[in-house]
């Protein structure tokens, strides 16, 4: 079917049920920000390959709304559909939610799947159409009687994370969590991570990040760990058995719901938690709370980070050598953009405890460097001569840490505009990695540190500057981040020593380059108040050079160079004796003091 005959069938589908609008967002029922391909259906609705967006269909209309990050790719790919882009982040542009309640009559029915939404999505939404009549129809599945070809829930195996990496027994995580569970009998879990992370499991079943597809209900002496039958080995059901973790089908979760007890109470995160989960339980029953793991989660423990400073030895190595083979292929032909991600698979794969690739590698070659999450397919992608400029951002999972790195190199001589921008984006960078700031400090707070000379220079970029990782989990990990915007939840937690986050500003050209420059740092107590508060730094991990081809040398003040070449002394020592005679000589020349 073409994206247009998708569109005639689901139009169709909304009048055989009177409705008037139908809601298709990214996500899967556990809010997952990247899903398994059974559960892609607004990819496979609009042909918009992009992990954000979400489409709005109505019987005259049909709406994709995605970020900046997005806008180009985006654009390509809706190109010959009837589905309009429409821009979100924009100054005047409304939201899908917004947009949809102006363009309704009151009384409207707008189709929302009760398994895709959470508890508080649909509170809000409710709170928003309630002026205007307009009803939410949460228990219909319009999408799957047409789409024929569906494919099934992932079937791989989970496996056991070892305490020699985690730090700690699944059994202490639990006891940990119980403390926070106040009154409550139970609590819910219904994100992947979380749940992986609690039980020291891990598993395949969605790209690039080693989760599985389940939900947990914990309780103050046993816990259920709901998935699909099969799915984990004899021996170590044995020993989740043996831990008081009780295995049940993947899909028996809200019967097991509906027979609790009335006066049973059960924790559950409103934000995560979806609609027809949620709607198996009374009212009365539900108590409403914060995500008790993921602040347990996002503090590394000794033995964590002690594996992840590993992890970023290995790729760096790796990434010494992916670099060295491509300036010496370069002399010899042009190189797909697909290339350089296969080959960094390829050298990534030979460092101990790899696993897999974190998400799919960025390589933005000239132009396509603008495009923030751009993806190079075989037959579209571009040549990579030695000239431009390069950007590529990629990632490892490792047994023993989640890596992500954006590095942007010359491959011929740079102009003084690209030299300006790189220079302005590495000291917003620098400035990043030596602030020091006091306990309770926001990534809102952060954020204009990486930003400032951009904005000197009139030029901003139009994603955050910092994510949380996981531990051998997903790349995009909260609850902290450093964005802009005050009002999401992970530009409002306040850093704590252990959180392991990215800086990465950037500057994107549109049609011309693009430029990033990011590291993984660890938040680390840098000192102590004169009324004993902690104050907080950022301490850099990640390990490999920066491009100094790029630098502008006059833009940087005496401690912005220092800081460079202090970095670069210190890629040089932890990478080196893991190298080979030429690759040491390689890395000794990139790591040079900067000069000019």
């Amino acid at each position: 079917m073409t994206v247009n005959e998708k569109l005639r069938a689901l139009r169709a589908a909304m009048r055989a049920h009177g409705v008037d609008a139908c809601l298709v967002p990214s996500n899967d029922p556990h809010h997952s920000e990247y899903v398994a391909d059974h559960w892609k259906a607004r990819q496979w609705l609009t042909g918009f390959t992009g992990s954000a967006g979400v489409a709005v269909v109505t019987q005259d209309h049909a709406g994709l709304w995605t970020d900046s990050r997005y806008f180009l790719q985006a654009e390509d790919e809706l190109q010959g559909s009837d589905f309009e882009l429409h821009k979100q982040g924009i100054p005047h542009a409304p939201e899908h939610l917004d947009w949809l309640k102006d363009a309704l009559p009151e009384g409207a029915r707008i189709a929302v799947d009760g398994r895709l939404f959470s508890r508080a999505q649909l509170r809000s939404m409710r709170n928003k159409y309630a002026p205007k009549n307009i009803e939410l129809v949460t228990d219909l599945d319009l999408i799957s009687p047409f789409w024929t070809d569906r494919p099934p829930l992932p079937r791989e195996p989970v496996f056991e994370h070892e305490r020699r990496f985690t730090g700690l027994s699944r059994t202490e995580k639990m006891e940990q969590v119980r403390k926070d569970m106040g009154p409550a009998d139970w609590y819910l879990l219904t994100t992947l991570d979380d749940i992986a992370w609690l039980f020291n499991l891990r598993g395949n079943d969605v790209k690039c990040n080693p989760v599985f597809y389940a939900y947990a209900l914990l309780g103050k002496e046993t816990a259920f760990l709901f998935v699909a039958p099969g799915k984990v080995p004899e021996e170590l059901k044995q020993r989740l058995n043996a831990e008081g973790v009780i295995l049940k089908p993947y899909d028996a979760l809200e019967e097991h719901l509906r027979s609790l007890g009335p006066t049973v109470k059960v924790h559950l995160d409103p934000g995560t938690a979806n609609v027809r989960a949620c709607s198996a339980l009374k009212e009365e029953q539900i108590v409403e709370g914060r995500n008790l793991v993921a602040q347990r989660k996002c503090i590394k423990n000794p033995t964590e980070i002690e594996h992840i400073r590993r992890a970023m030895v290995k790729d760096g190595v790796a990434l010494t050598r992916l670099f060295m083979w491509l300036e010496k292929t370069l002399q010899e032909r042009p190189v797909p953009e697909v290339e350089v991600a296969e080959k960094l698979i390829e050298f990534r794969s030979r460092q101990e405890h790899y696993f897999g690739e974190s998400f799919d590698a960025i390589v933005g070659y000239g132009p396509n460097g603008a495009i923030v999450h751009y993806t190079a397919r075989p037959e579209t992608c571009a040549q990579i001569r030695p000239e431009g400029i390069l950007l590529l951002d990629s990632g490892g999972q490792y047994l023993d840490g989640t890596t992500d790195i954006t590095r942007t190199v010359a491959l011929g001589t740079p102009s003084e505009e690209e030299k300006r921008a790189f220079t302005r984006v590495l000291k917003g960078h620098i400035a990043l990695s030596e602030v020091i700031f006091p306990e309770k400090t926001t990534g809102t707070q952060l954020d204009a540190f990486a930003r400032i000379f951009l904005w000197q220079d009139f030029k901003n970029y139009g994603h955050g500057t910092g994510h949380g990782v996981g531990f051998f989990l997903n790349v995009h990990e909260g609850p902290q981040g450093i964005a802009t915007n005050p009002t999401t939840s992970r530009g409002r937690t306040p850093f704590r020593a252990g959180m392991l986050t990215s800086n990465e500003p950037g500057y994107y050209k549109a049609g011309a380059f693009g430029i990033r420059v990011e590291n993984l740092v660890l938040c680390v107590e840098a000192g102590r108040g004169e009324d004993d508060s902690p104050f907080y730094r950022f301490e850099t991990l990640t390990l490999f050079p920066i491009d100094t081809r790029l630098v502008e040398p006059t833009l940087l003040t005496p401690s912005e160079r220092q800081w460079l070449d202090d970095y670069h002394r210190e890629v040089f020592e932890k990478l080196s004796p893991h190298l080979e005679p030429q690759e040491r000589e390689w890395l000794k020349a990139k790591c040079r003091p900067l000069e000019g």
